[in-house]
């Protein structure tokens, strides 16, 4: 089947486009400004990347299926051709997994308002040095995997990240509903994407359906710890697995502790121990990741003796890029880039980092980006996680011109909150700005007799300021 992917150099689609060229059928697509790194991949897989939408190429092109991202909209020109003449079929990505790859599959569908990435990563590797051959799709950069793709063999379970953001313009319905969950892993959840939930108790109704088509011989495996989850209720058509600190939890983490040297803690299975873990991944979110990943995974495995999974595999795994990674590390200054674009992720994180540089001055960089984090929605989060830290810088709000004044993240109520607690402060109108600034207040390393950890939290470019950052701190 010859497939055409619309928006193919995006993270997910891209990938999924390497799947599809991987199961034999022939793939090419198009995007606005064709870019690496997805770009460079999919063209060394031999797939054909066209730059900009043309209906008439795309006519000429006929392809047997069009795959439509949920980054079109009405108004781009080749979705009202295929709406006006109706003589090429189209689907969405989630779709078209469901109908190509997953609905044969012993699928293991993780879902979460924070963490997915990494914990489908976890999970896939988990299996893999287990001796499996699991399927995977990776909505990001996994360094472990070394891929964020794979078919897998049949046999053995497919991982996921399920997304609650919705499937296509066609259609609203979270991306994870497609994904026909065996084991659906729920991390968290909070209130996020304001573009498409009206409330918290809209995200939870959307949880709450992906839960109903979990198999009564499947799993859920559940956060414990989070009281929006609990609210979904007992769940009885399916088997409920809950992993966390409390005590109530059937596999809990126990003796967490993170020190410069880097973090270790127990996993146990009721009262069994499953296994220690000591590894360099921050945080007890992350260790909570972990916890989630090998649980999955070992109910796939082994259900009647799920300890079997080994954990030992945990001591090498190397994390996922833009994930809290390591740009730069001199004794002066670490420099380190995170996806976090919401305040329980950048509050968790900053506090690992106080744990993990005890004595250094933590600087956070936050571009406001995301649909949500640009508003004002949650801005009273951002302010305490923010403060976290003991310089902020903000970049500018991303389309900003696109808000209200009244809706717009306000960032200088945001540097007046943390002035006012003692938090030196500095936002500018652009990205350009802030970096010129974060430079000049702390390149060359400033003696101030203290390490400085430099945070960058972006869902997205940042303009290019982290890289430019990275390399003037390397240059010393």
């Amino acid at each position: 089947m010859k497939i055409y992917f619309m928006g193919i150099c995006g993270t997910a689609m891209g990938n999924a486009a390497l799947l599809a060229r991987a199961a034999g059928h022939e793939v090419l697509g198009a995007d606005t400004g064709v870019y690496p790194p997805m770009s460079t991949v999919l063209a060394d897989a031999g797939i054909t990347l066209h730059e900009g939408y043309d209906p008439a190429r795309l006519e000429k092109l006929a392809p047997d299926l069009v795959v439509i991202g949920n980054a079109m909209s009405r108004g781009n020109p080749e979705v009202e051709w295929l709406l006006d003449e109706r003589v090429l079929p189209f689907t969405s990505l989630p779709a078209l997994l469901h109908d190509t790859v997953l609905k044969t599959r012993k699928n293991i569908v993780v879902c979460g308002t924070h963490g997915k990435t990494t914990t489908t990563s976890l999970t896939a590797f988990l299996l893999r040095e287990n001796g499996r051959d699991p399927g995977f799709l990776i909505g990001g950069v996994p360094i472990d995997p070394p891929m964020g793709n794979h078919l897998g063999t049949p046999g053995d379970p497919f991982v996921i990240e399920g997304d609650e953001y919705d499937s296509a313009f066609f259609d609203k319905r979270s991306k994870f509903i497609h994904y026909a969950p065996h084991v659906a892993v729920l991390n968290n959840l909070e209130f996020d994407h304001a573009d498409i939930f009206r409330d918290l108790a809209d995200v939870q109704r959307t949880f709450s359906h992906l839960t109903r088509i979990v198999p009564r011989n499947g799993f859920v495996v559940m956060n414990g710890d989070d009281d929006n989850l609990s609210a979904l209720g007992a769940l009885p058509w399916t088997r409920v697995v809950r992993v966390g600190t409390g005590e109530n939890n059937d596999v809990r983490i126990a003796e967490f502790s993170e020190t410069s040297a880097g973090v270790s803690f127990t996993l146990l299975w009721g009262a069994e121990v499953w296994g220690r873990v000591t590894w360099t991944t921050p945080g007890l979110y992350n260790a909570r990741n972990a916890a989630m990943a090998a649980t999955a995974a070992a109910l796939v495995v082994s259900p009647e003796k799920p300890t079997g999974l080994s954990l030992a595999p945990l001591g090498k795994f190397r994390g996922v890029k833009r994930r809290q990674e390591v740009l730069v590390s001199t004794p002066e200054l670490t420099v380190i880039e995170d996806f976090g674009h919401h305040p329980t992720a950048l509050a968790e994180t900053l506090k690992s980092f106080r744990n993990r540089f005890p004595g250094a001055i933590l600087t956070a960089v936050f571009e406001p980006r995301s649909n949500t984090a640009r508003t004002q929605t949650l801005q009273a989060g951002f302010m305490s996680a923010l403060a976290g830290a003991d310089e902020v810088y903000l970049g500018a709000v991303n389309r900003a011109d696109k808000l209200k004044a009244e809706e717009r993240f306000d960032s200088v109520a945001v540097i007046e909150y943390l002035g006012a607690r003692g938090i030196r402060g500095f936002t500018a109108a652009t990205n350009a700005e802030v970096l010129e600034k974060l430079v000049e207040a702390s390149l060359p390393a400033k003696a101030t007799g203290k390490p400085r950890v430099v945070i960058f939290f972006s869902n997205g470019s940042f303009d290019g300021i982290i890289g430019k950052f990275a390399v003037i701190a390397k240059a010393g």
